[in-house]
């Protein structure tokens, strides 16, 4: 069926509101735009669905979203675990409150009770909840840090982590099998609630989540003591982070936390930043100008469903600076585990997880500390997997994971990446560090010295729409099909193709099976260290090449960073 004919089935479809079909008549006369909007079914991924807001097949709305929860729906009963039903949270999304209804009374409608949280949570607080209230599955509403006019659907299953193959593809399959919207059942709200089959979450999991992250602390002792001295500036940025990052600062102890007014409160169009990432410095301007005036040591940035977390500290001239992800998950990896150490608590079998674009520089750390170090693929899930693996077997014990893109987990309480959690110790080490007179900058430049001068680099090239997607496509499969023999010249000494599965070393012609699951990633690793990931984001119209060096001082390294930048917009542009 092609774009045009789905355009008019659903203006056809008795199952679809008129208020829907308004919308799409306003645009009968704009075939581009029916395009975009019908050209496929926004797919049901290994993560759930993300896409912009709207009517239409590949767009996010009510009809796609109950689809969804209803291939789930009918996913579970087959398992036949439906009695322990679903947990739902949301952020401060456009539609995020109205889809996590919809959700919650298409499973009412297949008989299945869900647990929906009365307003805005983090999704780390959903995974947690999941596991809390003893449910089969999760659902949260979220587009994560994408722009406003995005939101998205994930599901979690009942060990709190995002479902993992071959479950994913099963789930995806159910509702792949949902032909009509006219096979979703959906209830009624009064009804549910009176059948017992949509309640709202109690603050008690709140508490017990909180708990739990407290329980993280490494040195309680030290907040003690600094807690009137260490000054944080804490920026939400529009999202649901407000009030859990808060009270937990506020029960370890923190005295001394600002909070930017301007981005204190939900809005769903991010009105002072528009694009609500971490990554991004230009959402911590407000934050800067508050830092500036009250003088404080750290700025913690979370996003809107508070799973990553950013931060700025100050320099050895005063000034404020960017931690990226990986600089961030390094000094918590050298924290936590020194911390531990010291206190007799670091386990035997203790095993750090990063995921394979994240700095290697945690390779060195967790072998200082005789600490086993894991590599998984981009995205926390698979962190999560792991956990649960040491659960099941008892092969190690999880001590820390944390993935380049601002998001890290400490404790088994969640199994996703957690902001709170992050936050919490973020604002640990500062004052850690503030206690021997030294900054988290002062602590990054001792890792430097210590482990070497490794920098890391993102570069990502966005290309929207069908266009976009055959742009990517096409760049992918030049990379895959052409493999380079060298990058600003540097010979490539293996190729990873993470889709065939196949390792190559350009060297000697030795091949190597992935350890890893298949994944549409390239990975090259060079004569001199340094290597070079491409992939297409799972989550926004990006390719992203990830970057990784060692150099003899961060000057140096930067060099080797800027000089393989330029080769890959060379590579790029000949494509």
């Amino acid at each position: 069926m092609d774009y045009m004919e789905r355009y008019h089935q659903w203006l056809a479809d008795p199952a679809i509101d008129e208020e829907t079909k308004q919308e799409l008549r306003s645009i009968a006369s704009e075939e581009k735009e029916i395009k975009e909007r019908f050209y496929k079914d926004l797919e049901f991924g290994t993560g759930g669905l993300r896409g912009i807001i709207g009517a239409g097949s590949n767009r996010l709305n009510r009809y796609t979203v109950g689809r969804a929860t209803q291939g789930l729906a009918n996913y579970i009963k087959k398992e036949g675990t439906q009695e322990k039903g679903v947990a739902i949270a949301y952020d401060s999304r456009h539609m995020s409150p109205e889809f996590a209804q919809i959700a919650g009374l298409v499973l009412a409608g297949n008989g299945i009770r869900a647990f929906v949280y009365p307003s805005l949570r983090p999704t780390p607080m959903l995974s947690f909840a999941v596991r809390e209230l003893g449910c089969t599955a999760g659902i949260v509403i979220t587009a994560s840090h994408n722009p406003p006019e995005y939101n998205g659907y994930k599901v979690y299953w009942a060990d709190g982590a995002q479902v993992v193959a071959p479950r994913d593809k099963d789930i995806i399959a159910e509702v792949n099998a949902v032909a009509s919207f006219g096979e979703i059942k959906e209830m009624q709200l009064e009804e549910a609630q009176e059948k017992g089959l949509f309640q709202y979450i109690s603050e008690n999991v709140d508490n017990a989540f909180d708990a739990n992250v407290l329980a993280q602390r490494q040195a309680p002792e030290i907040i003690a003591e600094m807690a009137d001295k260490l000054k944080i500036v804490y920026t939400p940025i529009h999202g649901s982070g407000n009030l859990p990052v808060r009270r937990v600062l506020e029960k370890a102890g923190f005295r001394q936390v600002y909070v930017v007014k301007e981005q204190e409160l939900p809005d769903s169009d991010f009105t002072t930043v528009g694009y609500p990432n971490p990554e991004d410095p230009k959402v911590f301007v407000l934050a800067q100008k508050l830092a500036e005036e009250t003088g404080a040591d750290i700025i913690v940035g979370t996003d809107p469903d508070c799973d990553r977390v950013g931060a700025m500290v100050r320099n050895d001239k005063g000034e404020y600076v960017v931690l990226t992800g990986n600089m961030t998950g390094a000094l918590l990896t050298e924290y936590i585990l020194s911390q531990k150490k010291a206190k007799g608590t670091l386990p035997q079998n203790g095993a750090v997880i990063k995921t394979i674009v994240s700095t290697e520089m945690i390779r060195p750390i967790c072998d200082a500390y005789g600490v086993e170090l894991m590599n998984v693929l981009t995205g926390f899930k698979f962190i999560g997997e792991k956990i649960k693996g040491f659960e099941e077997t008892g092969s190690h014990s999880y001590v820390f994971g944390f993935e380049e893109s601002y998001g890290c987990l400490a404790g088994t309480y969640a199994r996703d990446k957690d902001a709170v959690v992050a936050s919490l110790l973020i604002c640990e080490m500062a004052a850690y560090y503030k206690k021997q007179g030294m900054t988290l900058y002062d602590g990054l430049v001792a890792l430097y010295k210590t482990y070497g001068y490794y920098r890391e680099d993102v570069k990502s090239l966005t290309m929207k729409g069908l266009d976009g997607v055959e742009k990517i496509q096409k760049i992918m499969a030049s990379f895959r099909g052409e493999i380079p023999t060298d990058f600003a010249g540097v010979a490539v000494e293996w190729a990873k193709d993470y889709k065939t599965q196949v390792f190559k070393n350009l060297a000697t012609g030795e091949e190597t099976q992935s350890p890893l699951p298949v994944s549409d990633v390239v990975y090259y690793t060079l004569a001199d260290g340094s290597w070079i990931c491409v992939r297409p984001s799972g989550t926004e119209p990006k390719l992203k090449f990830y970057i990784g060096v060692k150099g003899d001082s961060l000057t140096d390294a930067q060099a080797k960073i800027d000089a393989l930048e330029a080769d890959i917009d060379a590579k790029v542009a000949a494509i």
